[in-house]
């Protein structure tokens, strides 16, 4: 089971963390990603992060404003997210691979087989 934490407002420039909780399993063999969708749009990949965290692939479109990180021990994956803009308003969602044999990134949502439930981030200009 995967519980994302709440979202919330911000103005553009501001800063938010999501974490998202996993239970019931091992996070240290999921690999993780954020993906987001926005009224009207599809679902868009934001970010993955491996097993051990020691690779992650962030979606151009946020490039060097989010990133993403976790913690094994405490299993969490976070998802921060810096200089925010109007665009970047959407639910967000984690989501976790447990078909993995490599523990490499995976971009691909059809890959992910466990989805939180989505929170809400709203971005004012």
């Amino acid at each position: 089971q995967l519980q994302a934490s709440e979202g919330g407002s911000v103005q553009a420039g501001g800063s938010l963390r999501l974490s998202c909780t996993v239970s019931g399993r091992t996070l240290s063999r999921l690999v993780m990603g954020w993906f987001r969708q926005a009224p009207g749009k599809e679902r868009e990949f934001v970010a993955t992060i491996s097993w051990g965290g020691t690779n992650s692939y962030i979606a151009d479109s946020v490039k060097g404003r989010f990133l993403i990180s976790r913690d094994n021990a405490k299993n969490m994956v976070y998802l921060q997210m810096n200089s925010l803009k109007p665009e970047d308003t959407a639910v967000y969602y984690c989501a976790a691979d447990t078909n993995s044999v490599s523990g490499a990134v995976q971009r691909t949502a059809r890959y992910y087989d466990y989805w939180g439930q989505g929170t809400q981030v709203t971005v004012s200009s």
